[in-house]
């Protein structure tokens, strides 16, 4: 099997273009050599995988005949990914949430959406009493408030 269809198969990548075109940027290798998209791949082979900044190592177990669901992956390919890059997997990730508290700064437009339906909602409530003296329980007689 090519290996640009093999990374598709084992939902490495989302598409095949996208495989296709990350092997043309020499970011997939197998053993110590860049391959090409019709490189045929075979059992044992160790592919290394540069994604997000991270590099992936997967060993094949096993060609698959086309591309399978999420809980099948485990019986082709076997991880054995470096236990460091996860951690840099997970220091980026943590850096990147310092970016923006929840509440602070400029509102996103989810919460401009919010503000508005909210304001709408409290506009709605005041326009059901349109009606103020019955309200307040006035009958318009001056007579309570003479000296």
């Amino acid at each position: 099997m090519r290996i640009d269809k093999f990374l598709w198969s084992i939902r490495f990548y989302k598409t095949r273009t996208i495989a296709t075109e990350e092997i043309k940027k020499n970011r997939v290798s197998i053993g110590t050599s860049v391959v090409k998209s019709s490189k045929e791949v075979k059992e044992g082979d160790v592919i290394k995988i540069r994604k997000n900044q991270i590099d992936y190592k997967i060993k094949v177990i096993q060609i698959p005949k086309s591309r399978m669901g999420a809980k099948l992956v485990p019986l082709h390919i076997k991880d054995v990914t470096d236990k460091e890059q996860y951690e840099i997997l997970k220091m980026r990730k943590a850096s990147q949430d310092y970016y923006r508290i929840k509440g602070e700064g400029r509102p996103t437009k989810r919460d401009r959406r919010d503000m508005d339906d909210y304001v709408e909602n409290e506009n709605d409530v005041a326009s059901d009493f349109t009606d103020w003296d019955d309200f307040f329980g006035e009958t318009g007689d001056d007579s309570e408030n003479k000296d």
